[in-house]
């Protein structure tokens, strides 16, 4: 067993406790009050004059598919031969022994949502994992969590280059389309197959992977930028009846009040840093705190290694800066994330039967001078400052 004792607990569940107590057994959280009595041979960790938060959560990254100091051969996020890739794993490609996990825990940074990058109108399948282990297996949270669709710039970037479809924002649309329409067909056959074998459909690994995505199982992940383009992802979600959450939503602030309509909930960022391309022409800091004042559920990402993952708290801070609410600014890195991911049973904040992802902080961790001084992962204490 493991006490944390003394600190002052944020929760990020409503209710906080200015000097309290934490016990942990194996990898859940099994109590949480004022007192606590340590049983026989529990380790003690005193966190007298420290803030105790749940593991921060980055809902959206690419940690240990680009690696750090490295080019090509470090390279895996993109397979740029065909704009169709369902069937990809992010598993497949993850490097968790690659320096930014470390960087990431010690930041107080305990899961991510890590994935295929944009280059594809379809990438593959993201999975939620924590961001300690040696092997990515013990780590994942849930495996597919999404699959990542892209609009914009980037397919039609890539594309153009290879003289080939598609070249155009249409053409994005209706390659995403038909391949909807196929995997739509592709189950209808299966599901007649059960009554008559001589139905069943040729083994197709593309449409198999979609099957989660039109069973509502797991969202899409629109990468959009533009106003346009968060809009035209939200039509084909609605066309097909399916879930989408708005990965990047940088023109979000200029259609919030659609957005909201929509229900849609938006992972924001990543804003830090220079307006590289003209789609982003519109990035500001502001997006959330609109976004959030218009009722959309939003979280903040790095997108890494765009920004180091380390340095989520501090996009929030910048975002708390410019308008977003204190407690907002840490939902959309802990609970918030946690729940548009759909994985709010297990992490994003610290109560009972909960995952055992706890950081304990010098400061609040908003302020750009705190420092982590101990990060637990699923019970674990693995990294002490």
């Amino acid at each position: 067993m493991l006490l944390i004792k003394n600190g002052k607990i944020i929760t990020m569940a409503g209710v906080n406790i200015e000097k309290g107590c934490i016990l942990v057994e194996k990898n859940k959280i099994i109590d949480i009050a004022p007192n606590i009595d340590a049983p026989d041979g529990t380790t003690i960790i005193d966190a007298e004059g420290k803030m105790i938060f749940p593991g921060m959560i980055d809902a959206h990254c690419h940690l240990g598919l680009w690696e750090d100091a490295i080019g090509f051969e470090g390279a895996d996020g993109n397979e740029m031969t065909d704009p169709v890739t369902p069937h990809l794993r992010s598993l497949d490609g993850i490097n968790p022994m690659d320096r930014t996990f470390e960087e990431a825990y010690q930041g107080g940074i305990t899961a991510v949502a890590t994935g295929p990058g944009s280059a594809n109108v379809i990438g593959g399948q993201f999975a939620a994992i924590k961001t300690f282990g040696r092997r990515i297996d013990e780590m994942i949270i849930a495996e597919p969590v999404a699959m990542k669709v892209a609009f914009g710039e980037n397919p039609k970037r890539v594309y153009h280059e290879k003289k080939r479809s598609p070249m155009t924002r249409m053409a994005t649309a209706a390659i995403l389309r038909e391949t909807i329409m196929k995997a739509i067909n592709y189950k209808n056959k299966k599901e007649e197959a059960k009554n008559d074998k001589s139905k069943q459909p040729t083994f197709d690994f593309k449409l198999e992977a979609m099957l989660p995505v039109l069973e509502g199982k797991i969202p899409l992940k629109a990468h959009a930028h533009r106003a346009d383009d968060i809009l035209t992802s939200i039509r084909i979600a609605k066309e097909f009846g399916l879930k989408i959450t708005l990965e990047h939503c940088t023109e979000g602030h200029l259609i919030a009040d659609y957005i909201s309509q929509e229900g849609c909930a938006a992972i924001v960022g990543p804003t830090l840093g220079d307006r590289s391309k003209f789609e982003l022409k519109n990035k500001d800091f502001e997006t959330p705190a609109i976004l959030y004042k218009a009722g959309v559920k939003i979280a903040i990402m790095t997108d890494h290694p765009v920004i180091p993952v380390q340095h989520l708290p501090m996009c929030a801070a910048l975002a708390m800066k410019s308008g977003l609410p204190e407690e907002e600014a840490l939902k959309s890195i802990t609970i918030n994330a946690a729940e548009i991911l759909g994985l709010d049973d297990r992490i994003g904040s610290l109560e009972i039967g909960k995952d055992a992802d706890i950081v304990i902080w010098n400061k609040h961790p908003l302020d750009l001078q705190a420092s982590v001084e101990c990060t637990i992962i699923d019970g674990n204490i693995v990294y002490k400052k």
